[in-house]
């Protein structure tokens, strides 16, 4: 029984989080040979402030990003 867990920033729309479902679900099928009906995955959208990259918060690594993009 597959087991999947996905972890993302928020902002995923429904339909997007469905068709990660979908493709993992497939994949777990064409590639293990696994029944649909026994997999289950879960995604957890976290908040950015609550995840850290490259030694910063996650929002504050994007605005970081968008200073550094805009010549700042």
């Amino acid at each position: 029984m597959p087991y999947v867990n996905i972890q993302i920033t928020q902002g995923a729309t429904r339909e997007q989080k469905a068709q990660l479902v979908k493709d993992v679900t497939d994949s777990l099928v064409r590639v293990l040979g696994k029944k649909p009906e026994n997999t289950h995955i879960v995604i957890q959208e976290i908040a950015e402030e609550d995840w850290g990259f490259s030694g910063l918060l996650t929002d504050d690594w994007k605005k970081q990003q968008a200073k550094e993009s805009n010549g700042a």
